[in-house]
């Protein structure tokens, strides 16, 4: 199934979509076909743009499974990911994690990323499949926070956006995607 995101300027993702990726993991993917190249604006073609931004998209979730949140120092990577409201609404979130205290184990695995669309701006569109079955998040005492019906997998509508230092994420929302379902 193809999940085609709204293109809507006015969005914002705000704390809920931020917290995707922390908050539904508390709470099969099938491949899509081979994109047709054609050049686009930013890119040599939509391949090279999909190419692109799994490239980020893969760095930057490596990156945040190595996050602590008792060691704000561990946030900043991810800043070289992430660009305006994103980037923002994440940073406020992991503050709060971590003066909640609380302490999250394993990792979030991409199950499947798929290109959707890339617009003349450079923006790229896509979906991913992760699977959060591994990770575990604690509050200060201990006590497991995960839901016992939580999910082991959830769907993301990505949009990452060129700025002067590359491509970064900017958006990610949930989407229903029965393919992503266990």
């Amino acid at each position: 199934m193809r999940v085609t995101p709204s293109r809507s300027k006015t969005r914002r993702p705000g704390i809920p979509a931020v917290a995707a990726l922390i908050a539904i993991t508390l709470s099969g993917c099938t491949p899509t076909p081979e994109p047709t190249p054609s050049p686009t604006p930013a890119f040599a073609s939509e391949e090279e743009a999909f190419a692109a931004a799994e490239e980020v998209y893969r760095t930057y979730m490596a990156a945040f499974n190595d996050v602590d949140f008792r060691l704000p120092t561990t946030f900043e990577p991810l800043s070289g990911y992430t660009a305006g409201s994103y980037e923002r609404d994440e940073r406020e979130l992991l503050s709060q994690m971590h003066a909640a205290q609380h302490v999250r184990g394993g990792a979030i695995e991409i199950i499947e990323f798929s290109g959707v669309e890339v617009t003349e701006h450079g923006e790229v569109f896509a979906t991913t499949c992760n699977d959060v079955s591994s990770t575990t998040y604690l509050d200060e005492e201990g006590r497991n926070l995960v839901p016992a019906d939580r999910a082991a997998r959830y769907a993301l509508e990505l949009v990452f956006s060129l700025d002067e230092t590359g491509l970064r994420l900017t958006e990610a929302t949930t989407a229903e995607d029965p393919s992503c379902a266990e």
